[in-house]
C-alpha cells in the first residue's frame, strides 16, 4: 500500500524576518536586505503555487516598523508601491489574486491607490491569494474589528460572538492559517495574526528571509505534514 501523501497546508503565513542583517553580513544598507526580502516573497509566492498552497500572507509592514527612523520608514512605502505597481504582470501571469490586510488608510495615499488597482485587477485569479499584511497589527485588526461590529451588528443588539466578530476582520473569507513560519531564528509572533492563528502550527528557520527558496519551503510544509493537528479535541 503506497504511503499516504503528506498534507499541505492550506493557508501559510510568514514573518519575513532578517532582511537587515542579510544586508549588513554583505556590508549593505538595510534598503538592499529590504528589495532582496521583495524578490525572496515573489520566489517563495511562486513556491507555494508549484506546491499547490492556495493562500499565502505575508507580514510585509507592521503597526510598530513606523517606530523605524523615517528615512527607512519613507523608503519601504516607496518600495511597496513600486513593486505593486511594476509586479502586477507578474500577477497577472501566475494568476495570482493579489489582497490587503491592515489598516489601508493608515498608508500613504498614493500606496492605497496602487494596493486597491492591483486588488481590483486581479480580483478573478485562482492559482493562489496572496495577501500582504501592510499597516497590520493583530490587536489593531480586533480592535477596527470590534468598532465595525459596534457600528452595526452591536448598534441593533446583536451579541459579539466570536463568529459575529469574526464576520468584521480583514480578511473574513480567507480561512485561518494552518502554518505559520518565521525566518532569521526568532521565536515570537510579533502581533501577527492574533485572532487568525489560535490553531495555527508554528515553523521556525534560522534562514534569513532573502535566503528563502523553494527547498525552504517545501521542507516547512513537510514538516507540517509530520504534525497532528488536534484542535484542543484528541489525537
Amino acid at each position: 500500500m503506497a504511503d499516504k501523501a503528506p498534507e499541505i497546508p492550506q493557508h501559510i503565513g510568514i514573518i519575513m524576518d532578517g532582511n537587515g542583517r542579510w544586508a549588513q553580513q554583505r556590508k549593505k544598507p538595510r534598503s538592499f536586505g529590504h528589495k532582496s526580502g521583495v524578490t525572496a516573497a515573489k520566489r517563495i509566492i511562486k513556491a507555494a503555487i508549484d506546491l499547490k498552497i492556495k493562500y499565502i500572507t505575508l507580514y510585509t509592514f507592521s503597526t510598530e516598523n513606523w517606530l523605524r527612523p523615517k528615512r527607512e520608514v519613507d523608503y519601504l512605502m516607496r518600495l511597496l508601491k513600486h513593486h505593486i505597481r511594476a509586479d502586477v504582470n507578474f500577477y497577472h501571469k501566475n494568476h495570482i489574486r493579489l489582497r490587503h490586510a491592515g489598516n489601508l488608510l493608515g498608508l500613504p495615499k498614493d500606496l492605497q491607490k496602487e494596493i486597491i488597482k492591483t486588488q481590483d485587477a486581479t480580483r478573478d485569479y485562482t492559482a493562489i491569494t496572496a495577501i500582504l499584511a501592510i499597516n497590520y497589527g493583530g490587536r489593531d485588526e480586533i480592535t477596527r474589528a470590534f468598532a465595525r461590529w459596534q457600528e452595526t451588528e452591536g448598534k441593533e443588539g446583536g451579541a459579539c460572538t466570536s463568529e459575529a466578530l469574526n464576520r468584521y476582520m480583514d480578511t473574513p473569507d480567507v480561512p485561518d492559517p494552518d502554518l505559520i513560519i518565521r525566518t532569521a531564528g526568532e521565536k515570537r509572533l510579533s502581533n501577527f495574526l492574533l485572532w487568525e492563528s489560535a490553531y495555527a502550527e508554528f515553523y521556525f528557520s534560522p534562514r534569513l528571509w532573502p535566503d528563502w527558496d523553494i527547498d525552504d519551503l517545501r521542507e516547512a510544509v513537510e514538516d507540517y505534514g509530520r504534525r497532528k493537528r488536534k484542535f484542543g479535541g484528541t489525537a
